[in-house]
């Protein structure tokens, strides 16, 4: 048992009695947690809310009468609670959960289904390691108002084509990068983003982030030139992202490899390459996540005469990923979320 005296209260919606009974069955095995509720509809979820004040909530993005997202945005201002997206991976849930994410919920998880049970140990195990992890999010934000304060657009600093901006985010990096993104000016340097989300996650976010930005977003493809004005978004999946040097120009390369602080892609390959390629010219941050994922990468970059920065505290939902990035001195400033659009850029025209 860690150091939480009480076990972590766990209330799962969902719709479908199977998913539930997977979910308890295996949220049941771990004696840190608790299942205090199941519910088939979000109506029924508002009662039990209220009733048994449970830590972490799963949610089904699809389910009668009212979807995840309509629920997050009616209740986590009056009732803050960690939510875990429980989703499918059709495009259609995608893009829910993507919205789910921007309304509060601090993760998504691939939906128990028939076709994975065959390894329901090790899915139950991260499932129980996520609920934990959602447990100590920092979501007060949402409380009493559903609209996060506005970011400054920050204003274009000179010519930098030869410069890179390279993030790195996991959970509650979507509202993260949906927050400072569209800050940036229209020829801003290249960007290259390591958010840590499910395969064919990243393909509805990008372009949600391109209907956003006033830069142009889309999903990374091997050989994508790294051009100012372009936000390029690792690709969630069985691949590493990558930068390469052609010449003059800079290049998307996605990679084959074993999972990096059990991510792929993994915010530290993208950042060591950064550092190795780009060096003095990078300017790169660390936002909200959970693990050590970018870490020693940042550090690289700092090392290498790159400019780095990691989020606090306060604005992050969780602080794991900047807290051991700083620990480890990777960081030469922490700032609040909404100050590092204009940090990075500035830290260009300091060079």
């Amino acid at each position: 048992m860690s150091a939480r005296k009480k076990p972590i209260r766990v209330l799962i919606v969902d719709d479908s009695a199977l998913v539930r009974r997977i979910l308890a069955e295996g949220i049941r095995t771990d004696p840190e947690l608790q299942v205090v509720g199941e519910a088939s509809n979000p109506y029924m979820a508002r009662d039990m809310m209220v009733e048994l004040k449970p830590d972490v909530i799963t949610l089904d993005v699809e389910m009668p009468r009212m979807d995840g997202v309509t629920f997050l945005k009616r209740f986590m201002p009056i009732m803050p609670i960690p939510t875990i997206i429980i989703s499918s991976l059709t495009q259609k849930d995608a893009m829910i959960s993507l919205a789910a994410l921007e309304s509060g919920a601090v993760d998504v998880i691939a939906k128990p289904v028939m076709g994975i049970m065959d390894d329901l140990p090790k899915m139950r195990e991260m499932i129980n390691q996520r609920i934990k992890i959602a447990a100590s999010a920092n979501i007060e934000h949402f409380k009493n108002s559903t609209v996060r304060k506005d970011i400054d657009t920050v204003a274009h600093l000179g010519e930098t084509t030869d410069k890179v901006i390279a993030l790195g985010s996991s959970t509650g990096g979507v509202e993260a990068l949906v927050r400072i993104l569209p800050a940036f000016p229209a020829n801003a340097p290249g960007m290259v983003i390591v958010q840590h989300m499910p395969k064919g996650f990243t393909t509805s976010f990008s372009e949600r982030l391109n209907n956003l930005c006033k830069m142009q977003v889309k999903e990374a493809a091997q050989g994508d030139r790294i051009l100012p004005g372009h936000i390029f978004l690792a690709p969630g999946g069985s691949q590493h992202t990558i930068i390469e040097r052609s010449g003059g120009q800079y290049k998307i390369a996605l990679i084959e490899g074993d999972p990096v602080n059990y991510s792929r892609p993994s915010v530290d390959v993208l950042f060591k390459s950064v550092a190795n390629i780009v060096g003095v010219n990078a300017a790169a941050a660390v936002l909200t996540g959970m693990g050590k994922d970018g870490a020693q990468g940042l550090l690289e970059i700092r090392q290498a005469g790159g400019f780095t920065v990691v989020q606090d505290q306060a604005s992050c939902v969780v602080f794991g990923m900047p807290q051991v990035a700083h620990q480890l001195g990777g960081a030469k400033h922490m700032v609040p979320l909404e100050q590092i659009p204009a940090l990075l850029m500035t830290a260009f025209k300091r060079k």
